[in-house]
Formats: structure tokens, C-alpha cells, sequence
């Protein structure tokens, strides 16, 4: 077997999840298939959605799990340093800034292999969450890490 050949894993209909389900209808991707458009705009929702997974995971340390609920609660929280409904789609650039310096942070303590087992989006999830903290680290610099910096010492 060669060493780039994607490991695939089917799942049962019924063991899929429901994320997993809708993510489906609105992309119909083959495993290993490069990442389109419609990956990118659901780039958030995918990152969100392993996050909250990661929380539920018991082989998930305290200490990551605490920085998630960190993470969540911005996600969740209607004051946004900037706010989406009043910027359109921009407003969920900080969204996504936040969900992704804080799976980066999480991915020192947890086993990659139990991100990927959690992860709804097409690729590789490592690989999605570096590009996220290397698009902020150009696009924002030392922004990004006063951030999670300030979210570390929350956590």
C-alpha cells in the first residue's frame, strides 16, 4: 500500500452525524478530492463543529477542554469584536481567527489522530487549522498572538 493513499473509512448512514449529513447534500466530494469553494465557505461551520466534538471527548484533557469552552463561548457570544450582522461576512473573519488559534493551541495537548476521528470537513483537519493560523499570522501578526495569548490565561 502506498504511503500517500488516503485512508478511507465508511461509515453505517445511521452512525453518520447530523453535521456530517447536511455537510454531505451541500457538497458531494470523493475522500481525497483537493478542497473546493464550497469547502472554503464552510471552513467555520466545519471548525466549530470540531470543536464542540473535541469537547465531548473524553480522551480530550481538561485544560484544552477548558480553552474550548473559551473558544465556544466567542463563538457563541453576540458581542464580537466584529459584529457579522453588522459587517456582512466579514464579521466572521474574527470567528474564525478565534476557532482556529484555539484548536491550534489544543493541538500540543491532544492526539491528532482524535482530531481527525472528529473532523466533519474535507482534507486533512491539521492541515485546515494550520492554514487558518497561517492566513491570521499574515493577514494580522502579533494581533493573533496577544489573542491567544489572552485566551491561554483564561483557559
Amino acid at each position: 500500500m502506498s504511503a500517500e493513499a488516503p485512508v478511507v473509512i465508511g461509515l453505517n448512514p445511521r452512525e453518520r452525524r447530523l453535521y456530517d449529513r447536511l455537510r454531505s447534500q451541500v457538497i458531494e466530494a470523493d475522500p481525497g478530492d483537493p478542497s473546493g469553494l464550497r469547502d472554503m465557505l464552510l471552513l467555520l461551520p466545519d471548525l466549530a463543529v470540531l470543536l464542540f466534538r473535541l469537547l465531548r471527548d473524553d480522551r480530550v484533557p481538561l485544560a484544552s477542554k477548558t480553552l474550548a469552552v473559551a473558544g465556544a463561548a466567542y463563538l457563541l457570544s453576540p458581542i464580537d469584536l466584529m459584529p457579522a450582522l453588522l459587517m456582512g461576512p466579514i464579521g466572521l473573519v474574527d470567528d474564525l481567527i478565534v476557532v482556529g488559534a484555539v484548536l491550534s493551541r489544543m493541538l500540543n495537548q491532544v492526539h491528532p489522530d482524535v482530531v481527525r476521528s472528529h473532523w466533519p470537513g474535507q482534507g486533512d483537519a491539521l492541515e485546515a487549522i494550520q492554514r487558518v493560523t497561517a492566513w491570521s499570522e499574515r493577514t494580522f501578526g502579533d494581533r493573533v498572538r496577544q489573542l491567544v495569548a489572552w485566551l491561554s490565561r483564561r483557559g
